[in-house]
């Protein structure tokens, strides 16, 4: 893994890269999670017969498992990524309760706005399984919340929130945010009488199964998944990716039922949709793995994205990083935490993702016989900026497996002349690899990507800046193979010659900037 870099400015950070997980880690922002606190179980036994009175399977049970659940795990996974963490709830003072608050100690969690009462439930969710499927899941819950308990929780609400970098509201809609402490935190978290944030506001986060009753918060992120987003708007969302088009096209009415500067749309396997005010949108894509029994991928999501922001890092690259996270933990059994060391070498290994020519034709010819659209586009792709991630999630949507060919070394130096690339075609092909819409990274070195097209066979050809089909050399090979060339916005003063002249001083960047592939 690379030294992380002290100096690092992540307010201006756009890539991915394996040293930041570690660099947020670093700023360890303080943070308060409150909400629903649940305990996971996770029961796993052998089946060999059917028990006698239904023809039912009999669990022979081997092993039991409890972590953390809920707004549980959201902290679990904020203190595995460096956080300052703090929890605020209500628990039982039941076998769960105690076995939750052991957990949350253990892990350097702060409980002292953790409140227990012996008229409380514990809310636990057991999944029992075999042969690594679960079966059966078991739930517990409260089904009213003591209101000495809510009155408690209410009072402490101003001084928990005190000081903190984020609050992250996890309302999963079992009681415990009702009434009282839904007041509370409303005036202890209030905006400034002229709209803007207090200055001392912290970020607000809200992951509800219901957003709505948190307008009045004017959060600064809500999380709703594709349910809870259906039943906003009152439709019923397409299927497959068509889910994220009518996502964004519903942004305005999102926006207002909320009450939040930005929605992220959660999409489970195809990723995630950011909607903002002035009408631009983001997209991540998920990179999923075969069915196993992970749970919680959500709230990893939400902790890392919490983090990324309440630490600098922009929102669209808080967005991939969340993203990132979220690839980890579906990839590990039961409910999980990604840690910073995990996230870490997540991002570490796509340094070697550059495919060769001939080994990406046969991953492509895979591709196609699965009926996807292959999207091809090229660029140096230097000092990573909005202007390349916009440009990259633009292609993507143009079909399903988005191809990056990076300009060689040479081939760089020959196009922008001496003292570029900034940075390594290794250490380009990383980063670029590392954002969630690029599917496959492969290097070229010949004067234009024609001859690659002609072995690639894209269905689309991307390219962005201030160009006409027409005018490109690639154009023939494109429609040769009956593809089609796509010319995606141009994004004035967005361009790598502009980021290195202000990072060397330069005075005067000019007018009319190269496109988003420089």
């Amino acid at each position: 893994m690379t030294t992380v870099p002290d100096a690092a400015d992540l307010s201006t950070q756009r890539a991915l890269a394996d040293w930041l997980p570690g660099r947020l880690a670093a700023e360890a922002p303080s943070v308060l999670v409150i909400g629903d606190l649940m305990l996971d179980g996770w029961w796993n036994g052998t089946i060999e017969r059917l028990c006698r009175e239904a023809p039912a399977p009999v669990v022979d049970l081997q092993a039991r498992h409890s972590v953390p659940g809920g707004a549980a795990n959201t902290a679990m996974n904020l203190a595995a990524l460096g956080a300052r963490v703090s929890v605020a709830g209500i628990i039982g003072t039941d076998d769960a309760g105690a076995d939750l608050r052991r957990q949350l100690v253990a892990a350097g969690i702060d409980v002292t706005h953790l409140h227990s009462h012996p008229d409380m439930v514990t809310t636990t969710k057991i999944r029992i399984s075999s042969g690594g499927q679960v079966m059966l899941r078991l739930d517990d819950a409260a089904r009213t919340v003591p209101a000495p308990a809510l009155a408690a929780l209410a009072s402490s609400v101003r001084a928990a929130v005190e000081r903190r970098d984020a609050v992250l509201v996890c309302d999963y809609g079992n009681g415990v945010l009702a009434g009282p402490v839904h007041e509370g935190l409303v005036q202890a978290l209030a905006r400034s009488a002229t709209g803007g944030s207090g200055p001392d506001r912290p970020l607000v986060v809200v992951d509800s199964h219901d957003p709505r009753p948190w307008a009045a918060l004017n959060p600064d992120l809500v999380t709703p998944n594709a349910q809870e987003t259906a039943r906003l708007l009152d439709l019923r969302l397409p299927d497959g990716q068509d889910r994220a088009e009518t996502v964004s096209g519903h942004g305005p009415a999102l926006l207002a039922a909320t009450g939040a500067a930005a929605v992220v749309v959660t999409l489970d396997r195809d990723g995630t949709v950011l909607v903002r005010p002035d009408g631009g949108t983001h997209r991540t894509w998920a990179r999923p793995a075969a069915e196993k029994q992970a749970s919680g991928a959500g709230d990893t999501f939400v902790a890392a994205l919490t983090l990324a922001r309440s630490a600098g890092l922009p929102l669209t690259a808080s967005l991939d990083l969340a993203q990132a996270a979220a690839d980890v933990v579906v990839h590990q059994p039961g409910t999980s935490v990604c840690s910073t060391s995990q996230l870490g070498r997540y991002l570490a290994a796509f340094a070697d993702t550059a495919l060769g020519a001939d080994e990406l034709e046969q991953q492509l010819e895979l591709h196609r016989s699965e009926g996807q659209r292959i999207v091809l586009t090229n660029g140096c792709f230097d000092v990573l900026h909005s202007g390349h991630t916009r440009y990259l999630n633009q292609a993507k949507q143009l079909g399903d497996i988005l191809v990056v060919a990076l300009n060689s070394d040479d081939s760089v130096t020959r196009l922008k002349g001496p003292g570029r690339p900034i940075n390594p075609v290794a250490d380009r092909a990383a980063v670029v690899a590392a954002l969630s819409c690029v599917d496959y990274v492969t290097v070229f070195d010949t004067p234009t990507a024609e001859p690659l097209i002609r072995q690639l066979r894209p269905d689309v050809y991307a390219k962005g800046g201030d160009y006409s089909p027409e005018m490109l050399a690639e154009t023939p090979a494109v429609e040769e193979s009956g593809g089609r060339v796509a010319i995606l916005d141009y994004v004035a003063e967005r361009s790598t010659t502009a980021v290195v002249n202000r990072i060397r001083g330069g005075e005067g960047v000019a007018a009319v900037l190269p496109g988003p592939g420089d």
